[in-house]
């Protein structure tokens, strides 16, 4: 599996095409000409892009909820609302649709930062807000969630 590197600022132009950085381009060929899919995120006002794989990977999961649960059924409709499949043109920009850039308040100033096997896209004012985190906090989160991570295992 394949995971994405860097945090780039970029600029969104006014019909919502993003001209992505060479080296975040470079990655994105690891994937042999798929399409990327788009969509909301569920937890911030960002943007998600998922390479075809990954994305097929975690639909598989959401595809194996029973439908017939009205919070299943509600959770796959609001998950995929919005959802696009998206190319590098031949400038190497990245078209972003009308919704989704009003979703995630994309104006001029963004940001595209690598979050494993996905990039997420943000505002620059917002990401700057949310990566604003106390050096305590930012500790507090990390013993949370990687605390009981057996180390030995990662290698």
């Amino acid at each position: 599996m394949k995971n994405f590197i860097g945090t780039y600022e970029c600029k969104i132009d006014d019909k919502g095409r993003i001209k992505l950085p060479a080296s975040l381009t470079k990655q994105m060929e690891h994937f042999a000409d798929e399409p990327f899919v788009i969509k909301r995120s569920v937890f911030q006002k960002c943007l998600e892009v998922y390479p075809m794989k990954p994305w097929e990977k975690l639909m598989a999961k959401i595809n194996s909820l029973n439908r017939f649960v009205k919070k299943n059924a509600d959770f796959i409709r609001m998950f995929t609302a919005g959802v696009k499949t998206v190319e590098l043109d031949n400038a190497g920009r990245l078209q972003i649709s009308k919704d989704l850039t009003q979703f995630a308040n994309l104006e001029k100033e963004i940001v595209i930062t690598s979050a494993g096997e996905l990039f997420e896209i943000w505002d620059k004012v917002s990401y700057e807000k949310v990566i604003a985190v106390s050096e305590t906090d930012f500790a507090g989160l990390a013993e949370d969630v990687m605390g009981n991570i057996d180390v030995e295992e990662l290698n």
